[in-house]
């Protein structure tokens, strides 16, 4: 008798992985476009290609452990993560607007730490239980 497990693939699941290659297209861009990119937004090369490695690390762990951890979650950490992004995007659009130079360091400042934290945090999270339809097959044909 073979055993059939079923998984599932709901909109929460292509979700995770859309925001997860966000993240490493985001960090791509960073890394290649490091220069150019940092010039625009004020802040050294090195600190976009560093942010550029965090947000690939961070979209690939965020990818790979989507099967393994809880929908729930992942809604919680990217809830807390994109809150923590409109934030620090204000503050840097403040700091900008008022003459500082530091606004685009700010920015990419939580872009750098912020990936490295929620993969730290779906990692320490507890794994789901796996709860699959397990199918019996009743003949071979």
């Amino acid at each position: 008798m073979a055993q059939i497990v079923a998984s599932r693939v709901t909109r929460q699941t292509v979700g995770t992985v859309a925001d997860g290659a966000f993240k490493v297209l985001l960090g791509a861009a960073g890394i290649v476009g490091a220069a150019p990119l940092g010039r625009l937004l004020g802040t050294p090369a090195w600190l976009m290609a560093v942010s550029g490695v965090a947000l690939l690390i961070g979209g690939g762990i965020e990818i790979g452990y989507t099967r393994s951890r809880s929908m729930r979650t992942y809604t919680r950490l990217m809830i807390a993560y994109d809150s923590g992004w409109v934030l620090a995007a204000l503050a840097g659009l403040l700091m900008a607007r008022q003459g500082s130079g530091a606004g685009g360091e700010v920015w990419m400042g939580y872009q750098t730490a912020a990936p490295v934290l929620f993969a730290a945090l779906l990692i320490a999270a507890a794994p789901v239980r796996m709860t699959s339809d397990t199918h019996t097959e009743n003949s071979v044909r």
